[in-house]
């Protein structure tokens, strides 16, 4: 499994695909799951609960944080009330798939440990 099968780029930035955890004890990435169209999607947990926006703004603020990009630059394009989201970045490309591939690296390790 690589990062790049859970992105796409667009003119202007990445999106990501997320199937989202709300209420999960620990935050972040936490596997890679495959969607029912035969896409992959990054397993993503978060504290916050589903009400309100708060799920969603959560998770736009830990991709800021971990991306390095302002908060303005991540939106919801789909899925905004949907475990299932994609969420587009806004940015250089090759940096945010850099950033992506660096904070994915320890999930890719194990998945490709668990496929051997």
């Amino acid at each position: 499994m690589t990062p790049r099968q859970v992105f796409t780029s667009y003119p202007g930035g990445i999106r990501l695909r997320l199937r989202v955890q709300p209420k999960s004890r620990r935050e972040g990435p936490q596997g890679f799951v495959a969607e029912p169209d035969g896409e992959w999607a990054l397993k993503f947990g978060i504290n916050a609960a589903p009400e309100d926006g708060k799920a969603n703004a959560a998770i736009l603020a830990l991709l800021a944080k971990r991306l390095k990009v302002a908060k303005t630059a991540i939106s919801v394009a789909a899925g905004a009330k949907d475990r299932r989201k994609l969420i587009d970045i806004r940015g250089h490309e090759g940096e945010l798939a850099a950033a992506l591939a660096a904070w994915l690296a320890p999930l890719c390790a194990d998945s490709t440990e668990q496929e051997s």
